[in-house]
């Protein structure tokens, strides 16, 4: 299956929409390039909507941390919205919730970058809670 980025903007942030895997080769590479290209860019407030992403590897995951990495050293944010459940369990799992801040949807994600706007994070501890009731 194919990688696909389409980049849009809102009010001053830009939204990239990923669609499909996102995992070694050429989407690692691809998100990463468009990532720095932002940053050189001077665009450093950044929303990934994973929406359409069916699945990450490790690759993927470190190639979204440098993401982020590259988008804070340059005074930034990258922020995450609609993720599936599978990608909060690996978010959660590798203790990288506490690296990203993460969102139920667009608009909430979007708010956190202006202070003062009502905005809503994704609940971890309810997430992990209701994974323990599952699993029992």
């Amino acid at each position: 299956m194919s990688f696909d980025i389409q980049k849009r903007e809102r009010e001053g942030v830009v939204i990239l929409d990923l669609k499909g895997r996102l995992v070694v080769g050429e989407a690692a590479s691809r998100l990463r390039d468009d990532i720095l290209a932002l940053a050189s860019a001077g665009q450093t407030r950044v929303i990934l909507n994973l929406r359409a992403v069916d699945f990450i590897d490790s690759t993927g995951l470190g190639a979204m941390v440098i993401c982020f990495t590259t988008l804070k050293k340059a005074g930034g944010a990258l922020k995450l919205c609609n993720l599936a459940e599978r990608e909060i369990e690996l978010l959660v799992l590798t203790k990288l919730t506490s690296v990203f801040e993460l969102f139920d949807d667009e608009q909430h994600a979007l708010n956190s970058f202006f202070p003062g706007r009502e905005m809503k994070r994704f609940d971890i501890l309810s997430f992990v809670q209701k994974q323990r009731q599952e699993n029992r």
